[in-house]
């Protein structure tokens, strides 16, 4: 007499499907991580644009200023004052440039905290969405599986 080999495969698939999957969690918090990624990228692309205009400005200031340094003199102490101004002039503008950086910098350690501390939320709730709902298909899948 041969012994009945068990079917694993149906008794997978039967266990399986009494404890059905939701991904809308998963879609859920894929559509968060989306939605701060966006953000952060025009955090960071605005960030970026206004160093670019700070850094463009600063050059051309300075080009500018290198103008008159480099202009012929008729005296030797005229290229000594040129320097001289040229260097104080540097000197202001360099000072106003970092002044420009450091306030973009802020601006872009603010709305990062205030992105984080969304997304944190949002994850949070997500999270807490998920589990609720698991919770309740595997109570009912349990209680299912338990009356038969």
């Amino acid at each position: 007499m041969a012994a009945k080999q068990a079917d694993y495969t149906k008794m997978m698939k039967d266990m399986l499907g009494a404890f059905p999957v939701d991904t809308s969690a998963m879609t859920e918090a894929f559509k968060t991580q989306a939605s701060f990624a966006d953000k952060m990228s025009k955090v960071v692309l605005d960030a970026a644009e206004k160093s670019t205009e700070i850094s463009a400005g600063w050059t051309k200031a300075t080009i500018g200023k290198l103008g008159t340094v480099s202009v012929a003199k008729d005296e030797p102490a005229d290229y000594t004052k040129a320097m001289t101004d040229f260097a104080s002039a540097q000197a202001e503008m360099s000072s106003e440039s970092l002044a420009a950086f450091a306030e973009v910098a802020k601006k872009v350690q603010m709305d990062t905290v205030e992105l984080m501390m969304a997304a944190g939320k949002d994850m949070g709730e997500d999270a807490t969405k998920a589990v609720k709902k698991a919770t309740d298909e595997m109570t009912a899948a349990a209680k299912k599986a338990t009356a038969k």
